[in-house]
């Protein structure tokens, strides 16, 4: 299968999030709670080829950081709002993880991944905020 299948076939909520829906706060929450930094989340709702509605990017300084911000995150949303991520990449290398709850797409990186990678730039046409720790 290839990755443009993965996205097209992944599955589709009829109902838009927004940034005050209890799954956008517990993310956000839960990396703050592990002190995740330069926190912001793109608002993709508008950008016609995104495969969300949000993604939430942030870094870490460690590998270690990187997996205690990953595994916050799945925990307090299973608790909270009772889902599990469709998807979850990146927990080897510990180096960019992505968690995919099909709206809402969570980036945790370290510093030089992100700066390499540039997501932010790759969606410049989406809404940014920046969510302070």
């Amino acid at each position: 299968m290839t990755a443009l299948q993965v996205l097209t076939e992944r599955p589709k909520r009829t109902a838009r999030l927004t940034r005050n829906s209890k799954l956008f706060k517990t993310i956000i929450n839960a990396i703050r709670n592990k002190k995740g930094e330069n926190i912001i989340s793109l608002d993709l709702k508008k950008v016609q080829e995104a495969v969300a509605d949000f993604f939430i990017v942030c870094e870490a300084s460690s590998h270690v950081q990187v997996k205690a911000i990953a595994d916050a995150v799945e925990e307090e949303v299973k608790q909270n709002c009772e889902e599990l991520p469709y998807r979850h990449e990146g927990y080897q290398a510990l180096q960019w993880v992505l968690i995919d709850y099909v709206n809402i797409v969570v980036h945790i990186f370290q510093p030089e991944n992100r700066k390499f990678y540039k997501l932010e730039e790759m969606w410049n046409d989406a809404d940014r905020i920046e969510h302070s720790a």
